[in-house]
């Protein structure tokens, strides 16, 4: 048990608590964060309501603050289940958020 503790904790992909639906990578490595990651990732957890490795109450969106996704070209950048957002700014993290809320209730308009 305590060896599959060890591996869990280790590696930044596995997780203790279930993930959203929509998992939010915002990288904070040194490019991203001279270029306002961090400013992005606190706009993300102003709207969602939640900080970094938190999930929504609704199971929808997960946080995770990144410390590099190799994307230093395309900083800040945030990915959101493996699509990248290139040179992510304060002022489009409402417009993504809205993206998927719409997406959402697409699915289950369509369910």
């Amino acid at each position: 048990m305590a060896e599959i503790y060890g591996v869990v904790t280790f590696y930044s992909f596995f997780s203790l608590k279930p993930k959203g639906k929509y998992v939010i990578g915002c990288c904070l490595g040194t490019a991203c964060y001279v270029k306002g990651a961090q400013q992005v990732i606190d706009k993300f957890s102003e709207l969602l309501g939640i900080g970094p490795g938190e999930t929504t109450e609704d199971g929808l969106f997960t946080i995770d603050a990144l410390r590099c996704i190799g994307a230093c070209g395309i900083a800040p950048a945030v990915s959101i289940n493996g699509k990248v957002y290139p040179k992510m700014s304060v002022s489009q993290v409402d417009e993504v958020i809205a993206q998927y809320l719409l997406l959402e209730e697409k699915e289950v308009a369509g369910a």
